[in-house]
């Protein structure tokens, strides 16, 4: 079974995601910034990453970057999920290394879709 790590600084919207991804079937662990999320992938290893871009102590952006530098981690998809839903946003997280991006608010098959396509293509 796929796993998934949800990072998320919202509670409600980390609980949301993670269910929602449970319930399609996946395992899912989560991460409330950016510093847990590098530790929880080291820790954990998942097979994808759902990753917001504003977080406190480390944002999205440099998340994503660090994971896609790293030769051990940078084959891991990496889905971002923010309310920053700009044309400019879409595309300074896609140079960042982000394999798709979903603007909040999503629809949840959108955001399901998304995350089984890109583990089906790995």
């Amino acid at each position: 079974m796929n796993m998934v790590l949800v990072v998320e600084d919202s509670i409600t919207q980390r609980q949301m995601i993670t269910n929602l991804l449970r319930d399609s079937g996946l395992r899912v662990v989560s991460a409330g910034d950016g510093v847990e999320a590098l530790s929880q992938v080291a820790n954990d290893r998942p097979d994808l990453v759902v990753l917001d871009i504003v977080m406190p102590r480390m944002n999205g952006y440099e998340v994503c970057r660090r994971l896609k530098q790293d030769p051990e981690t940078q084959l891991v998809p990496v889905v971002m999920c923010s309310s920053k839903g700009e044309e400019f946003d879409r595309y300074w997280g896609m140079r960042q290394g982000a394999d798709a991006y979903i603007a909040k608010p999503f629809q949840p098959q959108e955001l399901v879709g998304t995350v089984k396509q890109l583990l089906r293509n790995q």
